[in-house]
C-alpha cells in the first residue's frame, strides 16, 4: 500500500468514526455531574480570583508577555 493509500484510508476511518465519536461526546456531556464538576472546579476558580494580575489586563495580554519573556 502506497502512502497516499494509508493517508486515504486514516482520512476515511476518521470520517467514518466522526458521527459514532459526536454521538459519544454528546452522551457524555449530557450525562456529566455538572454540580459535582463545579464543586471540584471551584478552588481554581477562587484562586484565580486571588491572584487576578495587579494591573486588571486580560488574561490573554499576561499570557502573551510570558511568552515574550521565554522567547528571550
Amino acid at each position: 500500500m502506497t502512502e497516499d493509500e494509508l493517508v486515504r484510508k486514516y482520512v476515511k476511518t476518521w470520517e467514518d468514526a466522526g458521527p459514532e465519536l459526536e454521538k459519544i461526546r454528546l452522551r457524555e456531556a449530557r450525562d456529566q455531574d455538572n454540580h459535582l464538576t463545579l464543586q471540584l472546579l471551584e478552588p481554581a476558580f477562587e484562586h484565580a480570583l486571588r491572584t487576578q494580575p495587579p494591573d486588571n489586563s486580560p488574561g490573554i495580554v499576561e499570557m502573551q508577555r510570558y511568552f515574550a519573556k521565554l522567547r528571550r
